[in-house]
């Protein structure tokens, strides 16, 4: 009977060591790359976010100034001179009230805004004014 010795490893192991070992690391590398784009993506839809909210904020502000001129009646320049601009800053960050434009009974009311780190941002609204007659 032959004597045939067989090795619990064929021959061309040797060359295979390893590779579960780098195979992990690259499944791993990827994996991360992953998750920073996930993150990456997180970050970016909560600034959109934050920037819509703002100008959603900013444009009732300025509508419900507008609306508040039109109630007030004919003195435009009285109800302007009564106006609280500090309190906007509450409302949004570094923000500013200004009215424009109170000739011709059109008045234009500005609100702008920064967030740390960006770029200022404003919102516009126009509207006529007209005497109400009792």
């Amino acid at each position: 009977m032959l004597n045939r010795h067989f090795s619990k490893h064929p021959r061309s192991a040797p060359k295979q060591r390893g590779s579960v070992l780098i195979e992990s690391m690259v499944a791993l590398v990827l994996f991360s790359m992953g998750v920073l784009a996930l993150v990456g993506l997180q970050s970016a839809m909560v600034k959109n976010s934050s920037d819509n909210r703002y100008r959603a904020e900013a444009q009732l502000i300025a509508q419900t100034h507008l609306a508040n001129l039109m109630a007030y009646g004919g003195d435009a320049t009285s109800y302007v001179a009564q106006v609280d601009r500090q309190r906007i800053s509450s409302q949004l960050p570094n923000g500013q009230l200004t009215f424009s434009a109170i000739t011709n009974s059109m008045i234009t009311v500005s609100v702008s805004w920064k967030v740390p780190g960006g770029s200022r941002h404003q919102v516009n609204a126009s509207s006529y004014l007209f005497d109400v007659m009792p």
